[in-house]
């Protein structure tokens, strides 16, 4: 399993904004470039965001983006689900709307693709956005960009 660029790259977007969370709204432009993401893409993983209630913005000369809860309030599960959707690894164990499979009530792998995609949600519904800024901190307090 691997997730697309829209994960990660969104991420990273959110990762930004946490490390400014309290300071005000952050460019567009400014979270491209100290994340290194294109800002035309950018706009659009950020719509999405938006509309999942993660990001606000703010219009104007001073306008921008930043997180709608505080970092350690959103978890890492938050953003991946609201830019790629489920991370099961299969369509019958898609939480709220699997697909039935006409091998479902006898599948062995059935039972392993739910041990995958529980294990995958108990690790990125456990990490929030605070944990990450948390763990880029180096011993002087100042913040590494490694993600």
């Amino acid at each position: 399993m691997k997730l697309s660029t829209k994960g990660r790259y969104g991420l990273k977007a959110m990762f930004e904004l946490a490390l400014h969370f309290g300071k005000g709204p952050l460019a567009l432009k400014y979270i491209a470039e100290k994340q290194s993401i294109s800002e035309h893409y950018l706009e659009q993983l950020i719509a999405i965001l938006k509309k999942d209630g993660l990001v606000n913005s703010v219009r104007g000369a001073q306008g921008g983006y930043l997180l709608s809860k505080d970092p350690k309030d959103i978890s890492v599960g938050d953003i991946i689900r609201s830019l790629e959707g489920s991370v099961a690894p299969a369509d019958c164990v898609i939480e709220g709307e699997p697909v039935e499979c006409p091998k479902g009530e006898y599948c062995v792998t059935r039972g392993v693709w739910i041990k995958i995609r529980d294990s995958i949600n108990d690790v990125i519904d456990t990490l929030t956005l605070q944990n990450m800024v948390d763990e880029q901190k180096d011993i002087n307090g100042n913040y590494m960009y490694y993600i």
